[in-house]
């Protein structure tokens, strides 16, 4: 009986696992999308990405009602409990990514046809590349169990900060120098703002994947460079 207890826990466990990956993988390619449809002023794929944030967040909505049910039928404790805890963490850390996608491409809209501000667009593509290849090995740090590959995720926030502050300081710039470019630079550092705050959720999991493996959250703080988080980006 026990051992039939325990096999239906990892069918249960691993269906778990399973939609936290395909969550995942939407999550990838809506960062990427969200960018491209920037940079290739592309509206219909900006619409697209807003249309597949549905999915993303039905996803998680299956994702809560799997955990639920295996809180109630297996009664899971100790690291069994840990481990459905920490996929409802990062499925809910995912959702939020995915909205900051979404907002992103609705603000792609305001600035078809504008003239792009001195490669601008190529650098947000390049931050979002490396948020997304963060949460890309944030997630095979997840399947594989693996803390030394979450920590290393969690050390390079730093540098999708350092990328973020770069821009925020050239939208500065060219603010102060023409103002009749201040509404399409808004624009501008409000998606940068939205993938710096991508990579911070994706640290946040980076965190929940070590904790889950040792049962620890990491001692030291997280290395920061932001300098400008009294800004809001969330609309």
């Amino acid at each position: 009986m026990n051992e039939h207890i325990s096999s239906a826990y990892d069918r249960d466990l691993e269906e778990l696992i399973t939609l936290i990956i395909r969550m995942g993988g939407l999550v990838e390619e809506a960062i990427l999308d969200s960018a491209k449809s920037l940079e290739a002023q592309d509206i219909e794929l900006a619409e697209q990405v807003r249309a597949k944030d549905k999915v993303i967040d039905a996803l998680e909505l299956e994702i809560n009602d799997a955990a639920t049910r295996i809180i109630a039928l297996r009664a899971p404790v100790s690291k069994d409990l840990r481990a459905i805890l920490t996929g409802l963490r990062l499925a809910a850390s995912l959702e939020r990514i995915g909205d900051y996608s979404k907002n992103i491409a609705k603000r792609t809209s305001a600035l078809i046809g504008m003239p792009e501000h001195a490669g601008s667009n190529a650098s947000l593509r390049r931050m979002s590349r490396e948020v997304q290849s963060m949460l890309r090995d944030v997630l095979d740090a997840y399947i594989r169990r693996d803390p030394a590959i979450a920590e290393d995720v969690r050390q390079r926030d730093q540098e999708v900060d350092q990328m973020y502050n770069a821009l925020f300081r050239e939208f500065l710039t060219f603010m102060m120098e023409d103002p009749r470019q201040i509404t399409a630079c808004m624009h501008l550092h409000f998606m940068a703002k939205n993938i710096e705050r991508m990579g911070d959720l994706t640290t946040n999991m980076a965190e929940q994947v070590i904790y889950l493996v040792t049962g620890e959250m990491p001692e030291e703080a997280r290395p920061k460079s932001d300098r400008t988080s009294y800004l809001s980006s969330m609309d």
